[in-house]
């Protein structure tokens, strides 16, 4: 592939590239511009890929994801990802993958230049890329790239713990003060309104993205919540949970599920079932219209009810209900004959209800 370098250096695709970007945001933007651009970006992705007929070349590689690093390429091209055309953002992501998951020739570490370069000096380049959820047009390329990094740790710990507003300071990882409440004001609160008020590829890719910080770095996120019980799980039920979207809504009731059976969430999910506003939330749900609702909504219930040590308002709203439970349950979903789990589940939580204790008054 050396013919690719011969009329032009790496560092003549690098900064001429990044010159470009900034032209994106300078309208009226030329035709020329984008084309030249979208030449420049497909070159990248050349380098770093090569083809079905010629391999890539580990120097030149290297050489590119150096380049790539010291020109802040990352960013600016983080940050414009929704300016491309649709072949460029395609190109894009391609790229950015590729040079995060680089490692290091010969290394027995197997160090990743650029990913460590954005964690430990750029981690506004992740933000840019949660930011991307901002348009439609970058949602999807910014979220199989977000969805790719999380794999590491640490860029689960950036965005669920910066608390900076677009263009300000963002901490690095070694400030993060892992034991503070949060604010509200990080780019890791905005999910809930790019997944619930977001165009309808916003809203399922931002929730893929979500759903991933929220499930892959197990500990991580269970100190998370156990810090930010209260502000977490306000606007979890009250933005996702009671969502006018059938979709958000189903697979945010699902997901809460998943997040309370958790082994490594044990904490969060006594915490969670000893409110009583949360049963009286859950116990709509398995009245909602769609079946699809009251099937996951009853996976939350169940925790409830099955909840050796109920706290006295959970307990005071089960005995209070007990007999519309009793004549509702058996009737509940009774066309899943089919789902044999589904049915022990619901025949062991009627037995639970019927063995209720009265509560003292």
């Amino acid at each position: 592939m050396a013919f690719l370098f011969r009329s032009k250096s790496k560092s003549d695709i690098v900064k001429p590239a990044k010159d470009l970007l900034t032209r994106l945001w300078q309208p009226p933007v030329s035709p020329r511009t984008e084309e030249e651009l979208a030449r420049l970006l497909a070159q990248m992705k050349l380098i770093l890929q090569g083809t079905q007929e010629t391999e890539s070349s580990p120097e030149q590689v290297s050489q590119l994801v150096n380049l790539i690093i010291q020109e802040d390429f990352l960013f600016s091209l983080a940050r414009s990802i929704y300016l491309l055309p649709f072949e460029s953002r395609k190109d894009t992501q391609s790229i950015f993958s590729y040079v995060l998951r680089h490692k290091t020739p010969n290394n027995p570490n197997g160090d990743q230049p650029a990913l460590k370069h954005v964690l430990q000096s750029r981690p506004e380049v992740v933000l840019a890329l949660c930011r991307g959820y901002q348009h439609k047009e970058s949602a999807m390329p910014c979220g199989v790239v977000l969805r790719e990094a999380l794999k590491h740790e640490p860029v689960a710990a950036i965005i669920m713990y910066d608390q900076s507003q677009e263009d300000e300071r963002i901490s690095r990882l070694d400030e993060i003060d892992f034991d503070a409440r949060q604010s509200e004001r990080g780019v890791f609160w905005n999910f809930f309104q790019w997944i619930d008020r977001g165009a309808f590829e916003v809203s399922t890719d931002a929730f893929t993205t979500f759903r991933e910080i929220l499930t892959k770095h197990k500990q991580l996120v269970a100190q998370f919540l156990n810090i930010n019980f209260d502000m977490f799980f306000e606007k979890y039920n009250r933005v996702l949970i009671q969502s006018n979207s059938y979709v958000t809504k189903r697979q945010s009731i699902k997901l809460l599920g998943e997040i309370l059976l958790d082994r490594a969430n044990y904490s969060v999910m006594t915490e969670y079932v000893d409110r009583g506003e949360h049963l009286k939330l859950c116990m709509n749900l398995l009245k909602d219209d769609r079946k699809m609702v009251q099937y996951e909504g009853f996976h939350v219930f169940k925790v409830f009810v099955a909840n050796p040590h109920k706290s006295a308002a959970v307990q005071k709203i089960l005995v209070n209900n007990r007999e519309r439970l009793l004549n509702f349950l058996p009737k509940f979903l009774e066309d899943r004959t089919d789902d044999d789990q589904f049915t022990d589940e619901k025949s062991y939580l009627i037995r639970q209800i019927e063995t209720l204790p009265a509560v003292s008054r």
